[in-house]
Order: structure tokens, then sequence, then C-alpha cells
């Protein structure tokens, strides 16, 4: 398991290919444009402009995009899935739709679905946190390979289980900034100074992660600013899920109108971060 293509070598991608090449793989990534293959390539990675050409000979094919969208466009979109070598296994770490993964396994292709928790700091570390859903076996096999940038890497279950432990991660996640939101609001209300409040409550019993990210910025709004992009997008997943099963956020749903008046688009609120 030493030849790694790679598809999203951006934001978090980059950081992820700069640990795979420094831990001895040789990754084949996808630039889409001069410029960007040449800044690939400075960083030891082969650099192709086709999906195609970065799966031809890889043992793994790691796709690291935006959105579920960009991960069906990118899988079935083009001629991926016809260029994966047998035995070749296909790792999802954008965080979409657990049926988006069942899809690809369907094709006959051996999938890891491994949305990840953190950003890229965590990446050029090694601590990024991946849930994997994906036969034992397999999730083995790959585990070095993942290793060469995460930790933990938890096996969560079945294709399809991955995304959705994530899924769930970014309600519980979205519901709590919304909380810290409501938070703010009551301690101004009682005439306490926000960033005083924030960093206080970071010592006592209702510390979290969604609270010591705005505790960072002194401003639960500065915070859930800077996370909104990531946070939009993956509770609309959340949501559009949801609904397909008859399945109830519940109260994690009433914890996310805190924050809905900010949203330009109605009936989709955030989630957690997917970074």
């Amino acid at each position: 398991m030493k030849r790694i293509g790679f598809a999203g070598a951006g934001r978090m991608g980059l950081p992820m290919v700069r640990r795979l090449v420094a831990a001895g793989y040789e990754v084949c990534a996808v630039g889409r444009t001069p410029e960007r293959r040449a800044a690939l390539t400075e960083d030891g990675v082969r650099a192709v402009d086709r999906v195609e050409d970065a799966a031809e000979h890889a043992d793994a094919f790691v796709v690291c995009v935006f959105t579920d969208r960009q991960v069906r466009e990118v899988c079935f979109g083009g001629g991926l899935l016809g260029a994966l070598p047998p035995g070749a296994v296909l790792v999802v770490h954008t965080t979409a739709s657990p049926h988006t993964v069942r899809d690809l396994a369907e094709r006959g292709v051996e999938v890891l679905d491994a949305p990840v928790s953190g950003g890229p700091h965590d990446i050029a570390a090694g601590r990024l946190t991946v849930f994997v859903g994906g036969e034992d076996a397999t999730v083995e096999r790959l585990r070095p390979m993942l290793a060469a940038y995460a930790d933990p890497v938890l096996a969560v279950g079945p294709v399809g289980a991955g995304q959705s432990v994530k899924l769930v991660n970014n309600a519980l996640f979205t519901a709590q900034l919304g909380m810290v939101a409501e938070a703010a609001r009551l301690g101004r209300q009682l005439g306490v100074d926000e960033r005083t409040l924030l960093s206080a409550l970071t010592h006592g019993s209702a510390a979290s992660r969604a609270l010591a990210g705005a505790a960072s910025r002194g401003s639960a709004e500065r915070f859930i600013g800077d996370v909104r992009e990531f946070v939009d997008k993956d509770l609309a997943v959340v949501r559009r899920i949801a609904d397909g099963v008859g399945v109830r956020l519940g109260a994690l749903r009433a914890a996310h109108a805190a924050l809905e008046p900010q949203h330009t688009e109605p009936g989709i609120t955030p989630s957690g971060i997917t970074t």
C-alpha cells in the first residue's frame, strides 16, 4: 500500500498529501491548473490533470473535496471507478451522505467512508480524528496510511457508518454552538463582559469544544462566523438525511434555531465544523 491517488489537495487535502509524502508514500494528485500542478510537484507529488490518471496505478485513492455533490462529480462523473486497479480502495474523507458512499460500494469498489474532524493544523501534527466505516480487514489494511496524518482512526461500523457518526457529531456540535450563543446573550443581559464570561466558563462544567472555540475568539458570534461555511453545508446534509428516513432531530434542532437569523438560505442551519 504505497501508491496513493488523491483528489482534493486543497486546504485539508494538501497537508494530508505532505504527510503522506513525508511518510514515504508515492502520491499522484489531481491539479486542475498548471500553477496548481507546479506547486504540488514542489511538494514531492506527481501531479496530473485528470482523476483517471491519478487512479491508474493507485493502491488507494483518496477523495477530499468539499461537498457531497463534488464527491459524486469526482467519483461518478468521469472515469475514476473504471481506472482504479483491482483491489484498490476508495477513501472518502469528505463529509457527505451515507447514501453516496453506499452507492459507491455497490459499484463493486472497495470503499472506506472516512469523514474527518479537525483542521489543517491537526493534520500537520498527525492528530486528525477520522471516523471510518468499512470492512474491518480493509480498515486495518489502510490504517498505516491513515496514521500518516490521523490519530485516532476510529472504526465505527460498515460503509456509511462513518458518515452517520460524523453527521451526528456535526448536529451535536452545532447545537452546542447555538447554546453558546444563547449563553453569551444571557451573560450580556446580566451585565457580564462576553470575553470574560466565555473564558471563565471554559473552566467550569459547561466546557466544550464549541465553548473553547468561542472563548479563543472572545466572541460567540465571531467563532460562529469563522466556522459557518463548513457548518452550514454539513447540517443541510444532516437534515436531508434525517427527513429522508423519517428521523427527528428533536432538541438538537431546537438548539440550532439560535443560529438561524444569520442565514441567507431559509430552512438550512449550520452543522459542526467539518475540518
